[in-house]
């Protein structure tokens, strides 16, 4: 049960029962296995070398050849965004463009230096770098929002919020490293659809996670594989390491949007009896799960051009579902209908219903520091962006009318639309 199947989300399970045709390779554009691994090795290869260029310039060490002039101004770009890694308005794609697509990695060798956990954890650099690509490459390119990218994005704001006063001051090495590892992984090897859809198609998790926390346990799984295999943890006691492993297991698994209101409610009881004790490691795992929760969906807190791309790449992937649902004769999910199911009216509700419950106790928690008022503010002027963006929308549906009239239905969808 631990050992991880690489690769296996890609394909439904064909036992009797299931929907044999469904195979998730049609997304990925990829053909032949062998000409898949070739693939793999080569990038790991090239991202390897890269890392090797990139970290003697991040140490201020100049090449004595430089190869590729391009590629200088870029690092130097790359590398002047780290100095800023702290800041709310990080803009991740810009950085995972100028670390040419491994903006996952690059930030993660960063963070475990500046937390200083590569000396305290006596970590292996070859090893840590080679569990980081690992990582990375486990990600699906081909999903327009969980990728690698949303697990960098993800890590960026889990640092952010391991540096809040309320949290940083007692939190252990052990604390921040279970904090960006979770963070990194915790999406790892997602197919682009969810548990749902994997429920429905008797896909072969859905039957090994018994439909709870299908993909959450999956990701967790996978990593302790990876983990494993890379040996990155190997030098510490074997009790230490299980600690760690199921540690993070916890971590991850907190992330299912079904357990959003287990949460909420056991967030709220701590700050209204005001029985946090940060001192007692119980507490700080529940705050770490918390700060990871908010890290998952804070896309909606950050400036607006930022959160646009990221609503915007999620609702193609809802899409996506949903044109799969349709060409294999399935129900379609909610939110996964492109005619119905508008981007503003999805964005609407996501921040109204678990957004903004969610960041309001988190800003109560950290003692409505800067960042988590900066979060709200953003929060809310995005939620009027889309709510402007929404009601354009009905007026122009309202212009297209050929009698001039909506009908009882449509205004009916509208109200129901514009209701909180």
């Amino acid at each position: 049960g631990d050992a991880r199947v690489r690769g296996q989300t890609g394909v439904v399970s064909e036992r009797r029962g299931s929907y044999p045709f469904i195979d998730f390779r049609l997304l990925n554009n990829t053909t032949l296995s062998g000409e898949i691994g070739t693939k793999k090795k080569v990038k790991r290869l090239l991202s390897f070398q890269r890392y090797f260029h990139a970290s003697r310039l991040l140490r201020g060490i100049v090449p004595q050849a430089s190869l590729y002039l391009l590629d200088e101004d870029y690092l130097g770009q790359a590398r002047h965004m780290l100095s800023k890694v702290g800041m709310w308005d990080f803009d991740i794609f810009l950085f995972d463009r100028l670390t040419n697509g491994n903006s996952l990695v690059t930030l993660l060798c960063h963070l475990f230096n500046v937390h200083g956990l590569i000396h305290h954890f006596q970590l292996d650099m070859v090893t840590l770098h080679r569990f980081f690509v690992m990582v990375q490459e486990d990600y699906h390119s081909q999903n327009p929002y969980h990728n690698a990218v949303h697990a960098a994005d993800v890590t960026q704001a889990m640092h952010c919020y391991l540096r809040e006063p309320k949290l940083a001051s007692f939190l252990t090495p052990s604390d921040i490293m279970l904090g960006l590892l979770a963070a990194a992984a915790h999406d790892v090897d997602h197919p682009g659809v969810n548990q749902p859809f994997l429920i429905k198609t008797k896909h072969h998790l859905a039957s090994l996670y018994q439909n709870v926390s299908v993909l959450e346990n999956h990701h967790w799984r996978s990593t302790i594989g990876m983990l494993r295999e890379s040996r990155l943890l190997a030098h510490l006691p074997k009790e230490v390491t299980r600690d760690i492993e199921q540690q993070l297991g916890s971590l991850i698994l907190a992330t299912d949007i079904n357990r959003q209101n287990e949460f909420l409610i056991r967030l709220k009881s701590h700050l209204d009896n005001q029985d946090l004790r940060l001192e007692d490691a119980q507490d700080r795992h529940f705050m770490l799960q918390i700060a990871l929760k908010c890290a998952d969906i804070c896309n909606p807190c950050r400036v607006w051009d930022l959160s646009k791309q990221w609503s915007e790449r999620v609702c193609e992937e809802f899409y996506r579902q949903g044109d799969l649902e349709q060409k294999f004769e399935l129900e379609i999910s909610p939110l996964c209908n492109q005619q119905k199911d508008t981007v503003p009216s999805i964005q609407i509700g996501f921040m109204t219903y678990i957004v903004e419950p969610l960041f309001e106790r988190w800003a109560q928690f950290t003692g409505n520091t800067p960042l988590s008022e900066n979060m709200l503010n953003h929060l809310r002027r995005n939620k009027a962006k889309w709510r402007s963006l929404l009601h354009k929308q009905h007026s122009s549906s309202r212009s297209s009318d050929h009698s001039g009239q909506v009908t009882s239905s449509q205004e009916q969808t509208l109200n129901e639309e514009e209701t909180p």
